[in-house]
């Protein structure tokens, strides 16, 4: 199984014990990712929590130390727990990113990738958003980047969507529909 699968598994677990014992949704994504930091940020607490010389009962001693430390809620507390007892912390990173996806389909939100080939107004990415809330039928959170080599227009992506309103693309389609006629 890989990590990726593992993690979801792990996450989809954290979700639902969260939304069982009625823990604010959103604050266990921030205690995740409030927890990922600070293992990228103490490597010597993953290695110390993964040794094989460290006893499961000193593993779950850390970890919940770790966690009054840092006041986590129930939920993360109880899974810090497990993923050290089980030796399983490197799966910390893709978990707080799948509980993250996870929380926002719960939320009816759904994530888009928007490239331009300038600039976008605050206006101009309202618009879009709004015109991608439509099409989704969801609350868009939107990433917006620059790429000049589109030319104009913009590229949205949403999941494995695509909106490809480039010049770039147009250009190209042409190209190609003047070789296949000649």
């Amino acid at each position: 199984m890989s990590l990726r699968t593992s993690a979801n598994r792990y996450a989809k677990a954290l979700f639902d014990v969260a939304l069982a014992e009625k823990a604010d949704l959103q604050q266990v994504d921030r205690d995740v990712q409030d927890v990922v930091a600070m293992m990228k940020g103490s490597p010597d607490l993953a290695l110390a929590s993964s040794r094989g010389s460290v006893t499961d009962q000193q593993r779950q001693s850390l970890m919940e130390a770790v966690s009054r430390s840092m006041g986590l809620s129930a939920p993360v507390t109880k899974m810090l727990v497990l993923l050290a007892t089980t030796g399983k912390l490197n799966l910390l990173p893709d978990l707080a990113e799948a509980y993250r996806e996870r929380l926002l389909a719960h939320q009816n939100i759904v994530r888009a990738q928007v490239t331009s080939a300038a600039p976008l107004s605050p206006e101009k990415t309202k618009a879009l958003e709004d015109s991608l809330a439509k099409v989704t039928g969801k609350k868009v959170e939107l990433t917006v980047s620059v790429d000049p080599e589109l030319l104009g227009g913009v590229v949205a992506r949403i999941g494995s969507t695509v909106y490809d309103g480039s010049v770039k693309t147009q250009l190209e389609r042409m190209r190609q529909e003047l070789v296949a006629s000649s």
